[in-house]
């Protein structure tokens, strides 16, 4: 029989030491004298924790600034329809959830991908004929930011790059370069009306591009592109041989002169992972429902994404099950009057807002043709004493209680964004004290040229 023989030995002050000795079939064995180790807490944030890092958080807060007292402080920065309780949702959205909620048939797990049925319901509300849509072509996700990182997480590897809109959506960012994925900026052109610089956009295809994404309508620009713009993006693309992962969580939130065209109803040859859910049109962002919708006509994405795509979401389990058991009521119950009412209501504060800001020497407003926002440019040469738009909007909240997010946290400097969501007449009493503001700092030509003199 063999033995084991493992003894400690400790001479004083020094570090004890591991005698080990085994006997085999009679014959003694020494294996030496191995140092012991001594545990000791050492305990670190991870390399993914440490390379996660949101530009709008750390942009606003390190603006240490402190409103007007003498005025109530109006936010224009938060891209949250729900905080002014001015844009409820439908009365048959919240009766699906109490339907839901009472029938006791959805506090268990689902499906990490979702129920069937629930896919089913949001395949049968997608699906055309230029882009046909089956169960299987839908993953639900906890929001449409899931949904976004579990698109990036399938399609690039960690050392590839994706190809991101500038100015753009701060969480592809954030996302990608967590995941150790370099992210290339791509112009958006104001004068344009936001469209893609198509030239540059394809300068930046390498061999190591995993994706480009599509955000359309935008965040933070408010634009809508149109069919043509979109079939020349697709036809980038085609060429290159570049999935796209489309951000269309606004889609249909197009004003009334506008037409919104989901990009996989233009092509039936480029992959795409198109990316939606509940927040921004039926107004609950709080509620966290999201999609990927997979349109894959080609099948260039074949088995191997659909199957990544499980795989990944069966990290966290799937989303909320009580709101799965509302979805299919939510999105076929939901009266069309609710959406063209809040179109309606967006419309208007869009062109109150574009009318009064374009009238202030020193911006130039951009009219947005959807979602929830509008882009200014702060001409800073007329702003001399500012820096950069950080300043402006700094400077703005401490002498007059307004606070619009600099677009520097959009990768776009001297521009501001205003979120047009709030009341009317939060609007206009903003748009007044931007005024008051801009005439108070405003500099001509010559007096911007003396004020630098002096500095």
């Amino acid at each position: 029989m063999d033995s084991y023989l493992i003894q400690v030995n400790s001479q004083g002050d020094h570090v004890p030491l591991l005698d080990i000795h085994l006997k085999t079939n009679g014959n003694s064995m020494s294996l030496g004298k191995v140092k012991g180790r001594k545990p000791r807490w050492a305990v670190r944030a991870s390399e993914m924790s440490k390379k996660t890092f949101n530009p709008v958080r750390a942009i606003v807060d390190s603006m240490k600034v402190d409103p007007n007292p003498k005025k109530a402080m109006i936010s224009l920065s938060l891209g949250d329809p729900t905080v002014f309780g001015n844009l409820p949702t439908n009365d048959e959205v919240t009766q699906a959830m109490k339907e839901a909620l009472d029938s006791g048939r959805y506090n268990g797990y689902a499906p990490s991908v979702g129920y069937q049925s629930c896919r089913e319901a949001v395949a049968a509300y997608y699906n055309c004929p230029e882009a046909p849509l089956e169960a299987q072509d839908v993953i639900l996700t906890s929001g449409c930011s899931q949904a976004i990182e579990l698109a990036l997480a399938v399609l690039a590897n960690p050392g590839q790059n994706i190809l991101v809109p500038r100015p753009g959506f701060s969480l592809y960012k954030t996302l990608a370069l967590s995941m150790g994925i370099e992210v290339k900026l791509y112009n958006l052109m104001p004068e344009k009306s936001w469209e893609i610089d198509l030239k540059h956009l394809e300068s930046l295809v390498d061999e190591k591009t995993a994706c480009v994404i599509v955000n359309n309508p935008s965040n933070p620009c408010g634009s809508v592109f149109s069919k043509s713009h979109l079939q020349k993006i697709l036809a980038v693309a085609s060429r290159q041989c570049v999935p796209i992962l489309a951000d269309e969580i606004y889609g249909d939130m197009v004003f009334a002169d506008c037409k919104y065209e989901p990009i996989a109803t233009l092509s039936t040859n480029v992959p795409i992972l198109s990316c939606g859910g509940l927040a921004k049109r039926w107004l609950v962002p709080g509620w966290r429902m999201g999609w990927i919708l997979i349109h894959d006509r080609r099948d260039i994405f074949g088995n191997e994404i659909r199957d990544g795509l499980i795989r990944l979401s069966q990290r966290i389990l799937g989303p909320c099950t009580i709101v799965q058991g509302a979805l299919e009521r939510i999105l076929h119950r939901t009266p069309p009057d609710f959406y063209h009412n809040t179109l309606s209501i967006l419309k208007s504060n869009a062109d109150l807002c574009y009318a009064a800001l374009s009238a202030i020497p020193g911006l130039q407003p951009v009219r947005p043709a959807g979602a929830m926002y509008l882009m200014v440019e702060i001409e800073m040469e007329h702003f001399p004493e500012f820096e950069n738009d950080v300043e402006f909007t700094e400077r703005l909240i401490s002498e007059q209680s307004v606070f619009c997010l600099p677009a520097t946290c959009f990768e776009y400097p001297n521009f501001f964004r205003v979120v047009i969501t709030v009341p009317e007449e939060m609007i206009l009493e903003a748009c007044s004290r931007i005024q008051e503001f801009c005439e108070t700092h405003y500099q001509g030509a010559e007096g911007a040229q003396d004020l630098e003199c002096d500095k």
